[in-house]
This record gives C-alpha cells, structure tokens and sequence, in this order.
C-alpha cells in the first residue's frame, strides 16, 4: 500500500482558515514527508473562489497556487518523492501546452510527475474561467477530447487531431517522458470516470465512496480494463481519503467534524455522496482503527491511499498529523 500528502495548494477556504500555507511552507511540507516516508506530495487545482466560501469568508479571497508551478519548486528542493496534481482540472486547460508542462516536470523532476485530471468539483468556477464560450458545453465532452489529446501528444511521435474543442497538427512533442508509459491519472468516481480510467489511466484517482460502493467501482474498473485489452492490475487504485489521527476513535471524530472539510463535504453533496458516512468511510480515528481500515481497505483493492487530506487549523497541526499518521499507522503496517 502506498501513501501520499495533498498539499493546500489551493485549499485555502475550502478546507483551511484563510491564510493558511504559503510558498515556503509547500517546500517544507515535501521535505517532511520525504522523510517519513511517504510516497508523493500533491496539488490539487482552484482558479476562483467557490460560492460557498465567498458566504464562509466575506471579503476574504484564498490564496490559490498554480499546481504545476508548485511542484516545479518542489522537485529542485526533494530528490526522491513523487509529485502529483489531485486533481488538474483538465477542462479548463490547453491540451498542447499541458503536455508540454506535464513532459518538461516530468523530465526537470527526473521521472517523478504523475499528471491527475479531472472534471472540476464546481462548474461555477469553470463558468467563471470561460464566460460565455463555454456557457452550454459539457464538461465531460471536454474531458474526453482533453483525454485523446493528451494521449496522442504525450506518446505519439507527431500528433494530429481535430475535435470540438481541441485542435492540432502535426505536433512533436519531445522529449518524451522518462517514466513509461506516462503515469497519467483519472479522477472522479461515477461510472463515466471509471470507464475513462479503465479505458486510458495508469491510475484511477476518485474521491472517498462508501466503501461497499467503492469496492463495486473497483471490481467495474478492473473489468472494463480487461476488456480494453489492459491488463487490469496496471491501473493503480488510488482513492483520496481525509485523514484525522485521535487518541481515540471519539476524539478523532470530533476534531474531524469540528474542521471546515465538513462545510466542503456540504458544498459536494450534489455528488451523491452519503455524508453520514464522511467519517466511517474516511480514514478518521485513533491509530489503532485506522491501520485496521487501511487493511480492510486492502482487501477490497485499493493500492494507493492518494493525497490524503489532513484538516487543521495551521500548518505546525498538519504536519503533526502528517507525522503522527506515518509513524503510528503507514509505519506499523508496512512493518
């Protein structure tokens, strides 16, 4: 089982107190957890402030820092831990130049980029960024040209390709990536998700489900590989979890449901998901419970606990929490 840390590149708001983390702090944060061992630091991708946190903190903008360019400052200052996007929103980004970026990390870090795309949580953000152009499109038809795009550029010597809303010819896109095939990742976990990672991930990056219904979506994204011809043990399993360590399962409870991760859950609730469950279904507990959920979470397939979120209310509470679950569960487990 591997872990990596979601860092609060653009979580200020959503999860944390506005201000949170700066630059300094991002570089610090991937020292720390390439020193306890984890596998790889992530970003995850906001432009706009969310309606919901414009109601939470009036006259309050977040800090939001460009994934990539995050992770570029983090690769000069680390040597041996993984670097992620959780998730680039993949609908609100340049193909070609993407490519370009994702190949240029991928050789400045020495093979250690892994690109994680997704739809976006907030179409409001998206219709923020694009204005009318984009007003009656669907995401989705954009992910999926994205998606071939990118598929194309990343691997084919010259690419060509003329879609709705991605277009190119005759492209060299070179230097190709060290690591092969490119680790490319599809977030989100409805049915369509699960088909695009089946169909082209190197890994399949969704949101925390109940986990009956993700051992089900594990089961349909293994199938499906197969009959893409895939073998399906080479699509990674990386579901992204919350993460509060207690000293008991109550105290853990109730710091986790005392965080501002719960107004975000609240915002996501359209998606389906049954937040009765957030805590259940989240790796929320005393160290003890949470190295017997990551063995269950084992058992039903999952091979990555991916950018695991860690709520507090500064940076000194996260990373004590970013310590305290390396050495008292990653740790005991892995032994």
């Amino acid at each position: 089982m591997k872990f990596s840390v979601c860092l609060s590149t653009g979580f200020e708001g959503v999860m944390y107190p506005i201000p949170f983390a700066g630059p300094e702090d991002f570089v610090a944060q991937a020292k720390l957890c390439e020193r306890l061992g984890y596998d790889s630091v992530w970003g995850n991708d906001h432009i706009t402030t969310q309606d919901y946190v414009k109601d939470l903190f009036p006259g309050k903008p977040p800090n939001f820092y460009e994934p990539l360019i995050t992770l570029a400052a983090i690769a000069g200052a680390t040597t041996k831990i993984g670097l992620g996007t959780a998730l680039l929103v993949l609908p609100m980004r340049e193909p070609v130049y993407l490519a370009k970026q994702a190949l240029t990390l991928d050789h400045m870090s020495n093979g250690r980029f892994m690109l994680g795309v997704g739809l976006g949580a907030y179409r409001e953000e998206f219709l923020a960024w694009g204005g009318n152009r984009v007003k009656s499109a669907r995401r989705g038809d954009i992910m999926d040209e994205g998606l071939q795009a990118l598929m194309l550029l990343l691997n084919e010597p010259e690419a060509s390709m003329e879609g709705k809303y991605a277009g190119f010819k005759g492209v060299q896109m070179f230097p190709k990536a060290r690591r092969q095939p490119f680790p490319l990742y599809v977030g989100g976990h409805n049915v369509e998700a699960v088909e695009r990672a089946a169909r082209v991930g190197q890994g399949w990056l969704p949101g925390w489900r109940p986990w009956n219904e993700l051992a089900e979506r594990i089961v349909l994204l293994k199938r499906r590989a197969a009959e893409h011809g895939r073998d399906p043990a080479q699509v990674e399993v990386a579901p992204q979890f919350s993460v509060t360590v207690g000293k008991t399962p109550e105290a853990a409870e109730k710091r986790y449901m005392a965080s501002g991760l719960v107004a975000h859950r609240q915002s996501l609730a359209y998606t389906g998901r049954d937040l009765s469950q957030q805590v259940t279904a989240n790796l929320v507990g005393s160290p003890e419970l949470l190295r017997e959920k990551v063995g269950k979470l084992a058992e039903i397939g999952v091979d990555h606990c991916c950018a695991l979120m860690f709520p507090a209310d500064t940076v000194a509470e996260m990373n004590d929490q970013v310590q305290w679950f390396a050495e008292d569960v990653i740790n005991k487990v892995s032994a």
